[in-house]
Protein backbone atom coordinates (compact mmCIF):
# COMPACT_ATOMS: atom_id res chain seq x y z
CA UNK A 1 0.00 0.00 0.00
CA UNK A 2 1.44 3.62 -0.86
CA UNK A 3 1.86 5.84 1.82
CA UNK A 4 0.98 9.68 0.59
CA UNK A 5 1.98 12.29 3.30
CA UNK A 6 1.13 16.56 2.72
CA UNK A 7 2.44 19.12 4.31
CA UNK A 8 2.65 22.89 4.20
CA UNK A 9 -1.11 24.19 4.61
CA UNK A 10 -1.85 26.90 6.47
CA UNK A 11 -3.66 30.13 6.75
CA UNK A 12 -2.30 32.68 3.91
CA UNK A 13 -3.61 36.42 2.99
CA UNK A 14 -4.74 36.93 -0.20
CA UNK A 15 -2.07 37.40 -2.88
CA UNK A 16 0.22 34.99 -0.67
CA UNK A 17 1.71 32.10 -1.45
CA UNK A 18 2.34 29.00 -0.06
CA UNK A 19 3.96 25.35 -0.95
CA UNK A 20 2.93 22.31 -1.03
CA UNK A 21 4.70 19.29 -0.45
CA UNK A 22 3.67 15.31 -0.99
CA UNK A 23 6.12 12.30 -0.12
CA UNK A 24 5.64 9.05 -1.67
CA UNK A 25 6.44 5.68 0.31
CA UNK A 26 6.55 4.26 -3.39
CA UNK A 27 5.82 6.65 -6.63
CA UNK A 28 7.78 3.88 -9.63
CA UNK A 29 5.55 4.53 -12.77
CA UNK A 30 2.96 6.85 -11.28
CA UNK A 31 1.87 9.94 -11.91
CA UNK A 32 0.52 11.87 -9.00
CA UNK A 33 -1.62 14.80 -8.92
CA UNK A 34 -2.78 17.84 -6.41
CA UNK A 35 -7.22 17.62 -6.02
CA UNK A 36 -8.82 20.14 -3.49
CA UNK A 37 -12.19 19.85 -1.92
CA UNK A 38 -13.97 22.55 -0.30
CA UNK A 39 -17.13 22.55 1.95
CA UNK A 40 -20.00 21.42 0.25
CA UNK A 41 -18.31 20.96 -3.00
CA UNK A 42 -16.99 17.51 -5.43
CA UNK A 43 -13.05 17.19 -5.12
CA UNK A 44 -11.40 18.74 -7.94
CA UNK A 45 -8.19 18.32 -9.66
CA UNK A 46 -6.11 21.12 -9.27
CA UNK A 47 -2.42 19.86 -11.03
CA UNK A 48 -0.97 16.38 -12.13
CA UNK A 49 2.41 15.23 -13.45
CA UNK A 50 2.74 12.49 -15.67
CA UNK A 51 5.26 9.64 -16.07
CA UNK A 52 7.37 11.47 -18.24
CA UNK A 53 7.01 15.22 -16.06
CA UNK A 54 3.88 16.28 -18.27
CA UNK A 55 1.90 18.59 -16.31
CA UNK A 56 -1.43 19.76 -16.66
CA UNK A 57 -3.68 22.29 -14.42
CA UNK A 58 -7.11 23.31 -13.59
CA UNK A 59 -8.09 26.61 -15.65
CA UNK A 60 -8.71 28.07 -12.35
CA UNK A 61 -5.03 27.73 -11.28
CA UNK A 62 -3.48 28.28 -14.83
CA UNK A 63 -1.02 31.04 -14.16
CA UNK A 64 -0.61 30.68 -10.63
CA UNK A 65 0.39 27.34 -9.24
CA UNK A 66 3.27 24.82 -10.35
CA UNK A 67 3.78 21.47 -9.66
CA UNK A 68 6.59 19.85 -10.04
CA UNK A 69 9.31 16.60 -8.32
CA UNK A 70 12.09 16.26 -7.28
CA UNK A 71 14.72 14.14 -8.59
CA UNK A 72 13.46 10.83 -7.56
CA UNK A 73 9.89 11.80 -8.17
CA UNK A 74 9.49 10.64 -4.72
CA UNK A 75 8.11 14.37 -3.24
CA UNK A 76 6.00 16.15 -5.19
CA UNK A 77 5.25 19.99 -4.82
CA UNK A 78 2.40 22.48 -5.49
CA UNK A 79 3.74 26.22 -5.53
CA UNK A 80 0.69 28.54 -5.16
CA UNK A 81 1.27 32.04 -5.70
CA UNK A 82 -1.58 34.68 -5.53
CA UNK A 83 -3.68 33.05 -3.77
CA UNK A 84 -7.66 33.70 -3.46
CA UNK A 85 -10.10 33.39 -1.28
CA UNK A 86 -11.54 30.45 -3.76
CA UNK A 87 -8.85 28.50 -3.34
CA UNK A 88 -9.11 27.77 0.48
CA UNK A 89 -9.89 24.19 0.61
CA UNK A 90 -8.65 21.09 1.94
CA UNK A 91 -5.76 19.89 -0.12
CA UNK A 92 -5.40 16.04 -0.81
CA UNK A 93 -2.10 14.70 -3.02
CA UNK A 94 -3.14 11.75 -5.23
CA UNK A 95 -0.95 8.58 -6.38
CA UNK A 96 -2.01 6.29 -9.45
CA UNK A 97 -0.58 3.46 -11.51
CA UNK A 98 -2.92 1.66 -13.82
CA UNK A 99 -4.28 4.70 -15.33
CA UNK A 100 -1.53 6.41 -15.96
CA UNK A 101 -0.05 4.22 -18.95
CA UNK A 102 -0.49 6.04 -21.46
CA UNK A 103 -1.74 9.04 -20.26
CA UNK A 104 -2.76 11.37 -17.31
CA UNK A 105 -5.76 11.33 -15.96
CA UNK A 106 -7.47 14.59 -14.29
CA UNK A 107 -10.44 13.18 -12.44
CA UNK A 108 -10.36 12.45 -8.96
CA UNK A 109 -12.04 9.12 -9.50
CA UNK A 110 -8.83 7.64 -11.69
CA UNK A 111 -6.45 8.02 -8.44
CA UNK A 112 -6.63 5.08 -5.91
CA UNK A 113 -4.19 6.25 -3.15
CA UNK A 114 -4.64 8.99 -0.74
CA UNK A 115 -2.71 11.21 1.64
CA UNK A 116 -4.84 12.32 4.45
CA UNK A 117 -4.95 16.05 3.14
CA UNK A 118 -3.84 19.31 4.58
CA UNK A 119 -5.49 22.54 4.70
CA UNK A 120 -5.34 25.98 2.86
CA UNK A 121 -7.36 28.85 3.75
CA UNK A 122 -7.21 32.02 1.96
CA UNK A 123 -8.50 35.24 3.80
Amino acid sequence: QVQLVESGGGSVQVGGSLKLACVASDSAEACMGWFRQAPGKEREGVATIGRDGTTTYADSVKGRFDISHDNDKKTVYLQMNSLKPEDTAMYYCALDRLRCLTSTPFSFQDYKHWGQGTQVTVS
